[in-house]
């Protein structure tokens, strides 16, 4: 199949790449130049495992090309993903002004029958407007030509994003079209052939179900927070108490970790989106507001704590910071508990000594040269001389550290854990003061 998808962000790089794996011809425009560039040049804009190796292939096999020409990937592709940004609002719902564009170009320019795709994360109604977008770019050219519109909602998570596509556990397709149907039944085939994962259901339907996803994940992450957080007031272990509640099979253990808060471009730009669309309607989401609420005084929780064991004025001190990204396996700083940390511990006084394994030059790129920051070359760099240790990101390079090297190079052995990774009895044996979430 020929497929042009418009974007070349998380999502857009990793449809198009994954969907030339599989044999499919398909051309990426972009309107950022500097971005096809880079593509062009053997390199990806963004940090994703697995992706450049793919990306190379596919552009070796001449299955994989890259354009800023609007008019030649309209032509290209029979089926058209958006895959463009809709980032908040000032009121916190979704700017849909890309995916309007690239539904204008599409009408602009088209010769033939398209399925156009709304991969971007988008609220209700917005295939609607996609559709009166393209339907009036036409009439204005005089042209009567046959389209479609399908919503089909990405599921790929930062740092697995690659393995979430080819292995996808469920494909939602909203569309009411039956070519358009039989067109994305046919393209997703390769992907699912043990058995259909296939979910089709009627447009409005498929739009609201990513943002279900990510707001209900949302709400057990904040809940387990919060549960953390009177865990440390009643003496009681989170650890204990998720163990205990995950084993209920209608519960589960996933995202039932607690932690400093989430963060990323999904979770706190849906959940926002949610709730404004809801409002928009005369629906208060109380839930979700509190959900909201809760992540973002979580990500003070770490600050608190610090407070409490060194005061409010920590001029003249100095705290290592381990991890920058607002997960694993990315280097995404949106809306990420380190931002709050850092600037927090500025607003006290204290400069920070920060550790990425890939998120370095993110935080140059947003914080500059301030040398209140420091950047270090390593875990045990950023340790060096310290007064404390934070810990706000859960890279696996972090979970079994030398802790016996770790207490020569702090001031103080004291280490505050935002993301539960070490067993407090273990620390405790080594006289370390330790601080984490909800344990006892």
């Amino acid at each position: 199949m020929k497929i042009t998808v418009i974007g070349t962000g998380y999502v857009g790089l990793v449809t198009g790449t994954c969907l030339a794996e599989m044999g499919n011809d398909v051309l990426c425009l972009d309107l950022d130049a500097s971005k096809i560039k880079v593509l062009n040049d053997g390199g990806i804009p963004i940090h994703e495992p697995g992706l450049l190796d793919m990306v190379l292939r596919n552009k070796a096999a001449k299955r994989l090309g890259f354009t800023t020409s609007i008019e030649e990937s309209v032509a290209f592709g029979e089926l058209q993903f958006i895959a463009v940004g809709t980032p908040p609002d000032e009121d916190g719902s979704a700017d849909l002004q890309y995916v309007l564009s690239a539904a204008r170009n599409i009408g602009k320019y088209m010769t033939g029958y398209k399925v156009v795709i709304d991969k971007s994360t988008v609220p209700v109604g917005t295939a609607d407007k996609v559709r009166e977008t393209i339907a009036a770019e036409l009439a204005a050219r005089g042209v009567e030509q046959e389209f479609a519109v399908v919503s089909n909602p990405e599921f790929l998570k930062e740092g697995a994003a690659v393995e979430d596509f080819m292995r996808p556990d469920r494909i939602v397709i909203g569309a009411d079209d039956q070519r358009a149907i039989t067109a994305m039944r046919d393209l997703y085939a390769p992907f699912i052939r043990n058995h259909d994962r296939v979910i089709v259901m009627d447009v409005r339907s498929a739009e609201l179900t990513k943002y279900a996803a990510n707001a209900m994940l949302a709400t057990r992450i904040s809940f387990m927070n919060e549960l953390a957080n009177l865990a440390d007031k009643l003496g009681a272990d989170i650890e204990q108490i998720r163990v205990g509640i995950g084993s209920d099979p209608r519960i589960g253990f996933h995202f039932l970790y607690p932690g400093c808060g989430y963060g990323g471009s999904c979770f706190p730009k849906d959940v926002q989106a949610l709730i404004s669309t809801a409002d928009e309607n005369g629906i208060g989401l109380k839930v979700l507001r509190s959900v909201e609420d809760a992540n973002d005084d979580q990500k003070h929780v770490l600050l608190n704590k610090i407070r409490s064991r060194f005061g409010s004025d920590l001029r003249g001190m100095t705290f290592a910071l381990w991890g920058l990204a607002f997960k694993p396996n990315t280097d995404d700083m949106r809306a990420a508990s380190s931002r709050v940390v850092i600037e927090g511990l500025w607003e006290m006084g204290a400069v920070v000594r920060a550790y990425d394994p890939v998120a370095m030059n993110e935080a140059r790129r947003i914080y500059g040269n301030d040398d209140r920051l420091v950047y270090a070359d390593s875990p045990s760099g950023a340790v060096a001389g310290a007064d404390a240790l934070v810990i706000v990101t859960e890279w696996k390079e972090f979970r079994a550290p030398n802790f016996d090297a770790i207490k020569l190079a702090l001031k103080h052995p004291v280490i505050f854990d935002g993301r539960n990774l070490y067993s407090p009895e273990q620390l405790r044996k080594k006289d370390f003061e330790y601080f984490a979430i909800g344990r006892r």
